[in-house]
């Protein structure tokens, strides 16, 4: 490790002699940075231009340190993203200093810009979903995709794939007690049932099915998948009921299978066991996995805390949770947060709200890849709904709750390591 490290220094040193510049240190701490979430936009910037950047774990906040030059720091002065020109000496001494056993920090060298898919349904709008409202705020390129070009194999083009607010059950989101005589939902209703027959499905759960199993393919290949409110639960719920008919009548126009809570498999599932479906279609919920309904937390109480965890030992949950705090304000969702009692013990709980004994974010391993939940709709709403304004990012440069995701984005850019826990 210490040699490794070593090298990985003198590498970065050549490359700065190189160029006749010193280091740029973008700070992520909460005093120093202007604007926490242009700043991941910078360094995928870096990325994407075939340089290479340092993410410095538990190091003010999670910084990035960066080979100088002056386009980049012309692109920092450009996009408001604070940054501080560092010599040769004081980079080799942060990184000397990072790399000491008493320290709980590590430096993990990001290689390559992660090609990023966003699966949603076409015409939604970018403040429809957090993850396109930050990843366009943050100047960070990503890609539509749905259900026809997941089923025609397109996600083995992307590195990474983030889950729109989706039902993967086939239940059009619980919504049919306050809004089935809306036109939105009875347009939702027919455009959704059109696609699933052109795509040879009678049903929308069994083309909703058919999508959710091929996105576990991608993950089990070494896909990395992050979801967000709904598309969590529901998309455990979808592969634990293959074969099972969960859907009432006014969703699929037949009646749902009789003992069907019976014959949910939970070991097909990323995260979630044990839980009990909501059989009600007048409920607007889909197990007992989400904690909306138990929650007795009152806003003003309503934060989650990041766990803590050995940058050296465990730099993947680490690199998950770097943030300027370890306490994050909460906000709800379809799917607020997880019920802890039925995550599974080999899923990381990496944020949890310790008032209700829930889980909040959490993260696996399945197969070659990764996946990542993350409970709630917007970060800076605390309670959004249906046709509410979008949030201006403008308004929160230095977001906790956005960072999250967008550590998330810089995840599979980082040189791979063998596991050590």
């Amino acid at each position: 490790m210490f040699i490794k490290k070593i090298g990985l220094i003198l590498i970065f040193t050549l490359v700065s002699l190189s160029m006749k510049a010193s280091f740029v240190l973008i700070p992520m701490d909460v005093d120093s940075q202007n604007d926490h979430l242009k700043a991941y936009g910078i360094t995928y910037w870096v990325l994407s231009n075939g340089q290479k950047a340092q993410w410095l774990l538990n190091y003010r906040g999670g910084s990035f340190l960066i080979p100088d030059s002056e386009r980049l720091r012309q692109e920092c002065t450009i996009r408001g993203v604070t940054y501080e020109v560092i010599s040769n000496a004081e980079a080799t001494k942060i990184l000397s200093d990072i790399d000491s056993p008493s320290q709980n920090q590590e430096s993990v060298l990001l290689e390559k810009a992660p090609k990023i898919a966003v699966y949603t349904p076409s015409g939604k709008k970018p403040w429809d979903d957090a993850v396109t409202l930050v990843l366009t705020y943050a100047e960070i390129p990503y890609e539509t995709v749905y259900d026809k070009s997941v089923l025609d194999d397109e996600l083995l083009l992307y590195d990474w794939l983030h889950l729109h607010h989706e039902d993967f059950t086939g239940q059009y989101g619980k919504f049919y007690r306050a809004y089935r005589a809306a036109p939105w939902y009875i347009q939702e209703k027919k455009e959704a049932e059109e696609l699933a027959k052109s795509l040879g499905y009678n049903k929308v759960s069994q083309e909703k099915l058919a999508v959710a199993k091929k996105i576990r393919d991608y993950v089990i290949g070494g896909g990395f998948m992050f979801a967000m409110c709904s598309a969590t639960d529901s998309f455990d719920i979808a592969l634990s009921a293959e074969g099972v008919d969960i859907c009432e009548s006014m969703f699929d126009g037949d009646p749902s299978e009789p003992g069907y809570q019976n014959k949910i498999d939970y070991q097909k599932t990323f995260a979630f066991k044990d839980y009990i479906l909501e059989k009600s279609p007048m409920v607007y919920e889909f197990s007992s996995i989400d904690m909306t309904r138990k929650r007795r937390v009152p806003k003003e109480q309503d934060y989650f805390t990041l766990m803590d965890f050995s940058a050296k030992w465990d730099p993947i949950p680490t690199m998950l949770n770097q943030n300027h705090t370890a306490i994050v304000k909460g906000f709800m969702g379809q799917t607020t947060a997880f019920d802890a009692s039925q995550v599974k013990s080999n899923v990381l709980i990496l944020g949890e709200t310790r008032l209700n004994e829930e889980a909040k974010y959490i993260h696996g391993i399945k197969g070659k890849g990764f996946f990542t939940f993350y409970g709630g709709h917007d970060p800076e709403d605390y309670q959004h709904r249906v046709g509410d304004p979008k949030t201006e990012l403008e308004l929160h440069p230095n977001s906790p709750g956005y960072r999250l995701i967008l550590n998330n984005i810089l995840f599979p850019a980082a040189e791979k390591k063998k596991h050590k826990t």
